[in-house]
């Protein structure tokens, strides 16, 4: 019975506090404006920088820290030690329920029509507090390619992939971490397919060579392309 209880409250207070997205609300406060009717209309950090600029960026970046931080360390705090329940004999694997679903919360938010960001900065500030070192890796590997192709969306679909290989890898070889490896892994893999499915759009665009670089401004609709 507390292992079912200790999942739902996992569930429940993670997705709602994603559902508190970090970018709407520093808009709003901030500039009086909805950041989903400009720039590409995504509740997330890039667009924020690319429409506000770098102060209600930075604002939104610290906000989207905290909040996949907290999921993972207040569900880890109540479920490991008020609780007394851990699965598989292993810390991660409610860090990883919390940080998959604090992600649907900012991607499909309940108090905004379902319709927020895309979860990047999130996967890897829920990841930062479940494994550090696996987060580090998928940052390097979203560096790289942000580096070798100025495309956000490049380095970010091939840090979500990274994201369970390098869980499976680590666990697997280098943690030590039995039966959880395969769990862990799964919610990696789940996190992966969230971020990717939400990029659908850039793919596409990707595809059709029409993909902004970053630090690129969008160029102005003429008259005619209206």
């Amino acid at each position: 019975m507390k292992d079912v209880l200790a999942i739902l409250f996992t569930v429940f207070f993670s997705y709602l506090l994603g559902s508190l997205n970090s970018a709407i609300i520093v808009c709003r406060l901030w500039k009086k404006q909805d950041i989903r009717d400009y720039g590409s209309k995504n509740a997330g950090l890039t667009n924020v920088l690319r429409v506000y600029g770098k102060g209600p960026a930075l604002a939104t970046l610290l906000c989207d820290l905290a909040k996949g931080v907290i999921a993972v360390v207040v569900c880890r705090v109540v479920v490991h030690k008020v609780m007394g329940v851990e699965f598989f004999d292993d810390p991660h694997f409610i860090g990883y329920v919390a940080g998959l679903c604090v992600m649907l919360g900012h991607c499909f938010p309940v108090f905004y029509g379902f319709h927020g960001g895309k979860g990047v900065l999130l996967a890897a500030t829920t990841l930062l507090a479940i494994d550090p070192l696996t987060c580090v890796c998928a940052l390097a590997v979203f560096g790289v390619l942000l580096a070798a192709t100025k495309y956000v969306s490049v380095g970010s679909i091939f840090a979500a992939v990274a994201y369970p290989t390098f869980t499976f890898i680590l666990q697997r070889f280098v943690y030590n971490g039995g039966c959880a490896v395969v769990p862990n892994t799964l919610m990696g893999v789940c996190i992966c397919v969230l971020i990717i499915s939400l990029h659908h759009a850039n793919i596409k665009r990707l595809m059709n060579g029409t993909e902004n670089k970053f630090g690129q401004k969008k160029a102005a609709v003429k008259e005619g392309d209206k």
